[in-house]
């Protein structure tokens, strides 16, 4: 039946649409690379002491707890209170455990061991009884406020200590991220209690899924006292994210605010991040053994030698997060790095006077410096790029300022290379260097181990390399190549236009080289200049080598960078790039940008049928078919020039005057333009994925009725069509009153569902009863429709005494369907809450605050008076056509004003409902 009402073509877009959703949800579900994070063990029995709360406390957060890690002996000694290390407090997020601080406890304390425990650290971690504060924000403010009172009772433990920390550093997963930063919003709170703070996969911009209004105000809180006390706040603050494996959190979330006066934050991608150079997913970012040991590195360097605590230096504390995070030189950290070194000792100095030189070092026996004098090459070439492949932390680059061919000091240049995964590498432009006479490559004495150094000058010309990426409509039927044949080691290409997040392109690198015996290793870097959000692939020549591009962040406005594509690779290959637009991962960024905004888009399509419908009713007395009315109604011109012609007039400061004054709410289009996220056509692509949603969820709905109604008949007897319709039955008032109290008493959500099933049932209900009828006593539809008309046009006065036909009953169960619909979204809305209250149950009986509440009061009785509503009681109303003109104003704001606030869905669905059930009494 429901097929019946839609032709093939429409059917065929609505596969197509579910065919195009399909491979965007692959890419952002499957389209990444492999986890490469290696697993941290153990190497004792990890234990958790609980760490005893004052009882006050203790009383008011029943359900939070606050733990000490520890293993082996250092587990037992710590048992006996005063502690003497430097204190660390995980935070978990949304749903997260207290015992997820192991992997970095555990290898900080192995580090601990490796140094005879010179400096130590003790990590504290937060039980917030797994709480899903990513679905329901009611409690961000309790966890913030336990916090607070978890670090004064930390500083307690290390009381009458010699050493005793005045603060603590603190590491926050997800929302726990969050809870830190808002520490800083409380009245009481002393800034000088957090030294440091490390967030990972934190979506600190917005809330990935704005579920509920005290998500959002949290959010707003937290963020505008973070940029309005910016000049204040002098914390540290690093943010990690976990690339595009991390689905959950998308990285442009993670990213802090950049304020030109607040420089203590640094925001990184984890591929980003030297010695790890991997993606991680929401999960793995805390136990990743390559990350969990750079945040460690970090840590120790940051401890101050005269305090032997966290440094309060705050220059010294980025410059140690900037050296593991950010661009890490092969060389151990130092605040005060040596510039001039001794380049002294019984060494043998090379001189090496071509322009592309390579050296093999095998067992050693001496020293050898290798000199390169500058003065002719400057004339020649522009540059000079330098690797080796032996990655110890020694330095291994120099330059000699006006010598003839050797110096006794020269300026060490290795603090200015760069560490890579199987070579580092140093690049200098020579115009900025006139004062170096001569570069120095130092090769050690070494013995078993074999590495290679290379070394040549050019000209930027012929490595920067220019790369202008295809047309996002292109489709991937067209390409653009490149052939690079100068025998270099390195290339730098230029990816012109490549700077908007909805651009997602494939890259190919084939390699061809000549004969060549030992295996060849090359690196393929997409760097992004404004966002650390690198990536590194790594391949073996020859062969072809496909990499994905795309953004996590939009390149800002003023912003004149371009991306950079960096190849590192072999002087004995040749290699050709192709890039083309890859559509499928175009689809994927629509999905992970916007697919969050897709229940508004789904709602407003809804709405339209559900409006087509009524006014069917008004006008011709029946209900047309869901399907038909959506193919009618839901088109995207009647929704989306509103909200464009709106945010074009919030342009002009008469009507944002005008917009502040009736106390409007922003747009959210406005909202997504700052976040750089708009996409050419998005609202057009989400309206049309909205339409097939809607379809398929009206397919839906209706088919669980029917199989319901089958059910029932098989479980029960059948029934018969209602003889007399009744709006208000004898135990509506009453269940709708024990609806009311038990929102009231526990769960807003929870009398909404109940009022949903109830409403349910009443359509089943309906359906087992016109099947019946249908099996029982067929009738002609034709004589059915004009007895149908006789009797309306003779019906008494009080429409509690109308009879129901069939044709009636499926004129109202066209119409239950689509209020079913709309109803199931805004159960699915009000879900979140609900599994909260439900995890929760044994330390509350009643959610507090609840943001279901206020609707559930208004929908539960609105639903009760729907589940007995049929299309012949409301059709002579005088507020149909009123009913009916109210949900297209409701399906524009729907998209204005919901798209980035779920929560605000419902208000603009129960609207109508609650005019479709008035219209039985007026």
């Amino acid at each position: 039946m429901f097929f019946h009402s839609v032709n093939l073509w429409n059917l065929a877009f609505y596969v197509f649409m579910v065919f195009l959703a399909t491979l965007g949800l692959w890419d952002v579900f499957f389209g990444f690379e492999e986890n490469k994070c290696s697993m941290s063990y153990m190497f004792e029995y990890p234990e958790y002491q609980k760490i005893e709360l004052p009882k006050k406390l203790a009383k008011r957060y029943p359900a939070y707890e606050l733990y000490l890690y520890g293993e082996g002996s250092y587990a037992e000694e710590h048992k006996i209170l005063p502690l003497t290390g430097i204190p660390v407090l995980f935070l978990p997020g949304n749903a997260g455990s207290y015992k997820q601080v192991r992997s970095i406890g555990s290898i900080a304390l192995r580090k601990a061991e490796d140094i005879d425990f010179k400096y130590h650290f003790d990590f504290f971690s937060v039980n917030f009884n797994e709480e899903l504060v990513a679905l329901y924000g009611g409690s961000l403010q309790k966890q913030t406020k336990f916090v607070h009172e978890c670090i004064k009772t930390i500083l307690k433990l290390y009381k009458g200590q010699e050493f005793a920390p005045k603060s603590v550093a603190i590491i926050g997963h997800s929302m726990g991220g969050l809870v830190a930063r808002a520490l800083l919003t409380l009245k009481n709170f002393k800034h000088d209690l957090i030294n440091l703070l490390i967030t990972q996969a934190t979506p600190h911009v917005a809330p990935v899924m704005p579920l509920d209004r005290f998500i959002t105000d949290f959010y707003t809180t937290v963020n505008n006292y973070w940029i309005l006390n910016a000049r204040h706040i002098n914390l540290t603050t690093l943010s990690v994210a976990g690339g595009f494996r991390d689905y959950q959190v998308r990285s442009g979330l993670t990213f802090l605010p950049k304020l030109s006066h607040h420089t203590s934050a640094l925001s990184v991608v984890s591929s980003a991040v030297p010695k790890t150079w991997v993606s991680t997913d929401h999960l793995s970012i805390v136990w990743c053994k390559q990350l969990q040991l750079t945040t460690v590195r970090a840590f120790f360097d940051l401890i101050d030698a005269d305090t032997k605590q966290i440094t309060q230096n705050s220059k010294k504390k980025l410059s140690v997060l900037n050296h593991h995070f950010i661009r890490h030189p092969s060389k151990h950290f130092e605040e005060n790095p040596a510039i001039i070194s001794d380049l002294t000792g019984t060494s043998m100095w090379v001189p090496v006077k071509v322009s592309k030189w390579t050296y093999v070092a095998y067992n050693e026996s001496e020293k050898i410096y290798f000199t390169f004098p500058l003065e002719n090459h400057r004339k020649i070439y522009t540059h000079v790029y330098c690797q080796s492949t032996m990655l110890d932390t020694n330095s291994w680059i120099f330059a000699c300022i006006n010598s003839t061919s050797m110096c006794l000091q020269g300026v060490d240049l290795s603090w200015k290379a760069e560490l890579l995964p199987t070579i580092k590498y140093l690049t200098l432009r020579l115009q900025d260097y006139p004062s170096l006479s001569h570069l120095v490559v130092y090769v050690p004495s070494v013995h078993g181990s074999k590495f290679v150094v290379d070394c040549e000058f050019f000209k930027k010309e012929k490595r920067y390399v220019q790369l202008p990426v295809t047309h996002l409509f292109s489709f991937g039927l067209s390409s653009r190549k490149v052939v690079l044949n100068t025998n270099g080691l390195y290339y730098n290409l230029e990816l012109l236009n490549f700077g908007q997040i909805y651009q997602a392109f494939k890259i190919n690198v084939v390699s061809k080289c000549s004969a060549v015996k030992e295996e060849i290793t090359n690196i393929y870097r997409l760097h992004i200049p404004w966002s650390y959000e690198d990536s590194l692939t790594i391949a073996q020549a020859p062969s072809s080598t496909e990499i994905s591009l795309k953004l996590h962040i939009a390149q800002p406005e003023n912003d004149t960078h371009v991306a950079l594509f960096k190849m590192y690779t072999s002087s004995d290959c040749r290699y050709e790039v192709t890039v083309k637009t890859s559509f499928s991962q175009i689809l994927g960024q629509v999905v992970r940008f916007h697919g969050g905004a897709l229940p508004a888009y789904v709602i407003s399509n809804i709405l339209l049928a559900y409006r087509g419908q009524l006014y069917s009713l008004f006008s011709t007395g029946c209900c047309l078919e869901y399907a038909a009315m959506l193919d009618k109604e839901a088109k995207p011109y009647k929704v989306d020039p509103f909200v464009i012609i709106i945010k074009f007039l919030l342009g002009y400061k008469w009507f944002k005057e005008l917009w502040d004054v009736l106390l409007l709410p922003e747009l959210d289009a406005v909202i997504l333009t700052s976040q750089s996220m708009c996409f050419p056509l998005i609202s057009l692509i989400l309206f049309l994925f909205g339409t097939c949603t809607a379809y398929w969820s009206g397919l839906l709905s209706s088919a669980s009725v029917r199989l319901l109604s089958s059910l029932w008949l098989a479980l029960k007897r059948p029934s018969e069509l209602p003889k007399d319709i009744k709006m208000i039955s004898p135990d509506l008032p009453f269940l709708t009153i024990v609806l009311i109290i038990v929102s009231w008493t526990t769960c807003g959500a929870l009398a909404i569902l109940l009022s949903y099933l109830y409403y349910v049932f009443k359509v089943v209900h309906l359906q087992a009863s016109l099947t019946t009828f249908k099996n029982s006593q067929p009738v002609n539809p034709k004589h059915s429709r004009r007895s149908e008309k006789k009797s309306n046009h003779h019906k008494d006065s009080s429409i509690h005494h109308l009879r129901l036909s069939a044709n009636d009953a499926e004129d109202s169960l066209r119409m239950h369907s689509t209020v079913i619909n709309l109803l199931t979204w805004i159960v699915l809305l009000s879900m979140p809450s609900l599994i909260y209250w439900l995890k929760n149950l044994r330390y509350y009986f009643k959610l507090n605050p609840d943001p279901c509440k206020p609707l559930a009061f208004i929908l539960i009785p609105t639903m009760a008076i729907l589940g007995n509503t049929y299309t012949v009681s409301i059709k002579s109303s005088k507020l149909l056509k009123t009913t009916s003109q109210f949900p297209l104003p409701l399906a524009v704001g729907v998209i204005a004003f919901g798209s980035a606030h779920l929560y605000r869905l419902p208000c603009f669905v129960f609207i109508p409902l609650l005019l479709h059930a008035l219209c039985n009494f007026m």
